[in-house]
């Protein structure tokens, strides 16, 4: 099997690398193993040394990263220099907050002293998403190796690039041979790495389809998971919203990345008292926003990373309109490669793909609904539960309604986004654990306790 880097916006084959053997991803598990045995033993000064040296290599090449996302997956320049100094603050916030976060706690008991440590455990294995190939990797390797873990990369098999150069990025900071490394396999040889008794636990963002399979395997060999799935967050806008800021935002928060994010406004739930206005702003700026090359300063929309996944969007937009939906913008391929144009539809019902499944691009699905109180069961009415929103002038109201809505994470008068320091995750088939935070941390280490008499 050959893993091939193609331009998603040209169809251009950029370059094709070779699947790792099982022999040698078998080793490479493990010299990760026994770097880890040294990694463990450092203190937590060397590793934040080392991670804010990170964070300066990545900042160093941001404009180099930004074009490799834009040719491998298609993300517009802007939003991939964004993405690297994403990874850079992250790199900064656990290399400054990690000692404390894994202070011990010191626990009454019977004991004449006792506590809680929280030790390393070795190797963790993170199977990654092309959607964000450098956020999603960051976000899980900066705690896990200031915890003292090391960890392995099995990445979207395009995008190959990204996974070679993130790899590079801890080699050039310093830190030590195969404290981390990357595994360019497909997913035919995941199983068999989980099965390694190095590895000790997995993280994996996301489809629920991948997750299942992972979890299932971790599941069997009884190793600790963490799970990042999809999503189809609602996007709850109550009659006394403003409804510029919510169309301006909402439009931002539907296709940042061309639609292609987990934690994105997809289900737009409008009460039917300014439904009308709002759809009428939300459309026009959606209608405003520049389709184009990935590496055209000026794109904001750039294509799917795939064509076939383009085409898997169009089917599931196809079914919903021959169901009865409405299309109130775009709803066709653009004509070339994999773009496909910012779209909403409309008259969208139970029964429908819009209403119930994941749309993993820039389709936005607009709700008219009777008051807060059917907006809530619409919000609900979905086996996903990642992230949220409510759009509404009284702050105490969008709280109180937040706090009833079945998300990971929930903003009034936000879009939804990852925060290194706010914990993120989902519910139900979003998946289950936390990132991020102090919580995110200690996901993957050992919680010992230490009782002295």
């Amino acid at each position: 099997m050959a893993l091939e880097s193609l331009n998603p916006a040209t169809g251009e084959l950029l370059e094709t690398f070779n699947e790792m053997s099982s022999e040698e991803v078998q080793t490479i598990i493990e010299d990760v193993h026994t770097a880890y045995l040294d990694w463990r033993t450092t203190s937590f000064a060397q590793r934040k040394t080392l991670m804010l040296k990170a964070a300066e290599v990545l900042r160093q090449r941001a404009d180099t990263f930004a074009t490799m996302m834009a040719q491998e997956m298609g993300k517009p320049l802007v939003e991939g220099r964004a993405e690297v100094e994403k990874c850079a603050v992250v790199c900064e916030y656990y290399a400054n907050g990690a000692e404390q976060m894994l202070a011990p706690e010191v626990l009454e008991s019977d004991a004449g002293k006792s506590y809680v440590a929280f030790r390393s455990q070795g190797i963790i294995l993170a199977v990654m998403p092309w959607n964000f190939p450098f956020w999603q990797v960051f976000r899980f390797a900066a705690p896990a190796l200031m915890a003292g873990n090391v960890g392995v990369l099995k990445h979207a098999s395009n995008v190959p690039r990204c996974a070679l150069a993130i790899e590079k990025v801890f080699v050039d900071a310093g830190f030590p041979a195969d404290v981390f490394r990357t595994l360019m396999i497909g997913s035919a040889k995941v199983n068999a790495v989980i099965e390694h008794p190095y590895v000790v636990a997995t993280t994996l963002t996301g489809s629920d389809i991948a997750g299942r399979k992972v979890a299932e395997k971790s599941g069997a060999m009884l190793k600790k998971t963490v799970m990042e799935l999809g999503g189809s967050d609602p996007f709850i806008v109550l009659e006394d919203a403003d409804l510029d800021d919510a169309a301006a935002m909402g439009t931002k928060g539907r296709c940042l990345n061309s639609g292609q994010s987990c934690i994105a406004a997809k289900r737009f739930i409008v009460v039917d008292a300014v439904y009308d206005a709002f759809v009428e702003k939300f459309t026009a700026h959606m209608a405003a926003l520049t389709m184009g090359d990935p590496c055209d300063e000026s794109t904001q929309i750039g294509p799917q990373a795939r064509e076939d996944l383009m085409m898997e969007l169009h089917g599931q937009v196809q079914a919903s309109v021959a169901a009865g939906a409405s299309v109130l913008l775009g709803g066709e391929p653009a004509g070339k490669a994999a773009f496909y144009p910012p779209t909403i539809l409309a008259n969208v019902a139970k029964g429908m793909p819009a209403y119930s499944e994941e749309f993993f691009g820039p389709v936005a699905i607009v709700i008219r609904v009777k008051d807060a109180e059917e907006a809530l069961f619409v919000a609900n009415d979905t086996e996903f539960g990642l992230g949220g929103s409510v759009w509404t002038q009284d702050v105490a109201k969008g709280e109180q309604l937040a706090a009833q809505v079945r998300a990971g994470a929930v903003f009034v008068n936000g879009i939804v986004k990852s925060d290194p320091r706010l914990p993120f995750g989902g519910v139900g088939i979003s998946g289950f654990g936390r990132e991020l935070s102090h919580y995110g941390i200690k996901e993957f280490v050992n919680i010992q306790t230490v009782w002295i008499k």
